[in-house]
């Protein structure tokens, strides 16, 4: 395939994927069950295509991450405690390949930032547990589990810069709105248009930051002016 093939179909592939969110959206909203239940499987897997075709060298495990997300989003449509915690362990595998790969990328080359990151959201996993906890049932040793996988992407997504920060801090958000459903506590209003609307910013922010670390990483600096008159070398 040629570069400006991949660009088009990767432009296909973003486009699809916003009007599938959308779509995904505005049935929550509307309660419109078999439109959710047709478009939800589709996001994960049609974001994964994008970021392939986006980027000539896509990181190893950006697509698995995203298609074991994916798995997760299709096992939780089926209720059910056995789904619930397949689903769980589903996107328990996601944040393990995003964490590896963020740390491949360099995030945690600075070792001031990422003590001062992982102590903020230590602390926020620990209040938000030790709310949680006395109602979150026979779910209480799993959910402290993979909430602390979750920070871990949250605290690596972080080192790649602002926007793919926010982008591991929208996920754990996404994901401590489902837990304050599970502890049976009050919901917000539009509860779940927010879960999925923070969920799928999360996940572009997410792939977009790691298809943007793996082109700074794999590609040679060019040498600027000011670059070339320090050298000593031509511009």
């Amino acid at each position: 395939m040629t570069v400006s093939a991949r660009l088009r179909a990767a432009r296909g592939l973003v486009t699809a994927f916003a009007a599938t969110s959308a779509a995904h959206l505005g049935a929550i909203a509307t309660g419109a069950t078999v439109l959710q239940n047709a478009t939800k499987p589709a996001l994960m897997p049609l974001l994964a295509a994008h970021s392939l075709a986006s980027a000539e060298r896509a990181p190893k495990l950006l697509a698995p991450a995203l298609l074991a997300s994916g798995a997760g989003d299709v096992l939780l449509q089926l209720g059910g405690d056995t789904a619930f915690l397949a689903g769980m362990g589903s996107f328990a595998a996601a944040h393990v390949a995003y964490v590896t790969m963020f740390a491949g990328q360099g995030a945690f080359t600075d070792r001031r930032r990422t003590l001062l990151v992982a102590a903020g959201y230590a602390a926020a996993w620990a209040a938000m547990i030790s709310q949680l906890w006395p109602d979150l049932g026979g779910l209480q040793i799993p959910v402290a589990a993979y909430s602390l996988l979750l920070a871990s992407t949250a605290v690596s997504s972080a080192g790649l810069g602002l926007a793919t920060g926010i982008g591991g801090g929208l996920f754990l958000l996404s994901d401590s709105l489902i837990a304050v459903r599970l502890a049976g506590w009050k919901l917000l209003p539009g509860h779940d248009v927010l879960v999925m609307a923070t969920y799928i910013a999360a996940q572009y922010l997410l792939a977009r930051g790691a298809l943007r670390a793996e082109e700074a990483r794999t590609e040679p600096r060019a040498i600027d002016g000011a670059d070339a008159a320090r050298l000593g070398a031509p511009a």
